[in-house]
């Protein structure tokens, strides 16, 4: 990764293992001093500490995304030890609830719903007003494959993911004369400790059969990921914001085409009006 990110400060959520840590150690690898916040005290302290083994600057605050004054004062804190924030990283999420949709409980859908997408409102709401105060910041929303299309049995995060995608256009066309550019990205198929929850509950086994073969057929290096955000945080492909990109695209030719993306509404949810082929059903049973 090329891109220089030094002078810049980043916050990344559920940056203490899986996707966050990695993205957190290339934006911190890239020059950016990163503070990463999750649940466990612990994972985010090994975060940190291998941050710093490399030569970077981190800072570990445990805070649940969905807790808006834990929030607050974890930007408050970043603030005060690392300087402005220029980058906001919503990558922490939960699996919902598995299952038919009537079947499910109201209160894990609930959940789901409000770290997936209101997590990402909240801390985009703590560090909105400095960035559009100093006119600089860059948003990545940690998205999914899984929004683009209807996952059967998996309500919960397939329409929380979504959302996440609709939010980061309306986000960027809010944001576009304030000098703030907003992204949303999926990161691969990356096995994580939610994989290895859907896979080893008896639930995921029962509605998401496929799931597993899919991880193993489609498996992503979770470097890309951390490639992507370091790409974007860099300002290199600001002129897609408010855009969905894949760590399968060629994104930094869409950087050199984003005119051509954003007049052609390119890379963002829209309702289909002509005649297409079936959306798949992810993960599903052979006939199901």
């Amino acid at each position: 990764m090329a891109e220089d990110l030094s002078g810049r400060v980043a916050i990344v959520t559920g940056g203490g293992r899986g996707i966050g840590r990695t993205i957190a150690e290339g934006l911190a690898k890239a020059g950016a001093a990163v503070a990463v916040t999750g649940r466990s005290a612990g994972h985010l302290q090994e975060a940190v500490a291998a941050i710093e083994k490399a030569g970077g600057r981190g800072l570990a605050f445990a805070a649940d995304v969905t807790d808006q004054p834990a929030v607050r004062r974890l930007v408050a804190e970043t603030e005060s030890k690392l300087g402005p924030v220029d980058i906001l990283v919503n990558n922490a999420a939960m699996e919902g609830p598995l299952g038919p949709l009537w079947e499910l409980d109201t209160a894990q859908w609930r959940r789901c719903l409000e770290v997936n997408l209101m997590g990402p409102i909240i801390c985009s709401q703590a560090v909105l007003p400095g960035m559009v105060a100093r006119r600089r910041g860059r948003i990545i929303n940690i998205a999914s494959g899984g929004g683009l299309f209807a996952v059967p049995y998996d309500t919960g995060y397939s329409t929380t993911k979504a959302a996440l995608i609709r939010l980061t256009e309306v986000m960027a066309i809010e944001c576009e004369s304030h000098g703030v550019t907003v992204f949303a990205i999926h990161p691969g198929v990356v096995h994580t400790g939610m994989s290895d929850t859907v896979m080893g509950s008896e639930a995921g086994r029962k509605w998401l059969p496929g799931y597993e073969d899919s991880l193993r057929s489609f498996a992503t290096p979770v470097e890309l990921a951390a490639e992507l955000c370091v790409f974007l945080a860099s300002g290199a492909a600001d002129g897609l914001s408010g855009r969905y990109l894949s760590v399968d695209d060629d994104f930094r030719d869409m950087a050199r085409r984003a005119e051509e993306i954003r007049n052609g509404d390119m890379y963002t949810l829209r309702l289909r009006t002509t005649p297409g082929p079936p959306a798949p059903r992810l993960f599903q049973l052979e006939g199901a």
